[in-house]
């Protein structure tokens, strides 16, 4: 049966290679999306008995509402409140920590699995990083405009606690949700097949760079009394 289906799924895969990797990118997404959701409370609760939650973050302003500064990362010191600002350090770390856990994840699932990519890991990782700090902003300022109603609604029919644990998980959901949308191009990109010989050339400049280092490395006082002991058994001329 197994065997079936994987003949089945290559021959697709064949066919229709995009389409078989944008089902590939979104299956590995939804299940690192889930670890998302699992750690984001947990970070948040263990962060929350610290002091960092008395620590303003208050990162980019972007207007004035009723006279009151409006961020993009806004994230007051003290308890979240009603409105979802609030939280200080803690509340940013708990979010940020989590997104980061499952953007490395994704990172090498992405790469090996969906993509197979054989290109540069430590380019692919310089172009990740730098989407992942964009794709932040961008899902920031969104939260801008969404967190306050999603946060105001849960803990007007759930409570203040349960209400704020259902509201941070869907703000972790559309956070991800963001991502998911703008990284598969961006992957299509950073994780790109080349040639073999470009891949193998790569591998050997790597390779090269690492024996010419230990080529150059200083000798040790071993080496000098080796060189010392030699020359003098050689009789000279």
């Amino acid at each position: 049966m197994l065997t079936r289906i994987k003949a089945l799924w290559k021959r697709f895969e064949d066919k229709h290679p995009t389409a078989a990797q944008f089902i590939l990118f979104f299956v590995l997404s939804n299940s690192v999306t889930v670890l998302q959701l699992v750690v984001m409370p947990v970070f948040r609760w263990m962060l929350g008995f610290t002091s960092l939650i008395d620590v303003p973050f208050l990162f980019l302003p972007i207007g004035v509402i009723d006279g009151n500064t409006v961020y993009m990362f806004d994230y007051a010191a003290g308890p979240v409140d009603a409105a979802g600002l609030g939280g200080g350090l803690a509340y940013f770390l708990a979010v940020e920590v989590s997104l980061l856990v499952g953007q490395v994840v994704n990172f090498f699932v992405q790469r090996n699995i969906t993509f197979r990519s054989n290109s540069s890991v430590w380019k692919a990782a310089m172009w990740y990083a730098i989407a992942y700090v964009v794709i932040t902003v961008v899902a920031a300022a969104a939260q801008v405009v969404y967190k306050g109603p999603i946060y105001a609604f849960f803990q007007d029919i759930m409570g203040v606690g349960p209400g704020q644990t259902a509201a941070d998980v869907l703000t972790m959901f559309i956070n991800s949700a963001i991502s998911f949308w703008i990284f598969f191009p961006i992957f299509k990109w950073i994780f790109r097949r080349v040639p073999e010989e470009e891949a193998a050339g790569a591998r050997g400049v790597a390779k090269e760079s690492t024996e010419d280092a230990g080529a150059h490395a200083p000798t040790s006082a071993l080496d000098h009394e080796a060189d010392r002991s030699e020359a003098a058994r050689t009789p000279s001329l």
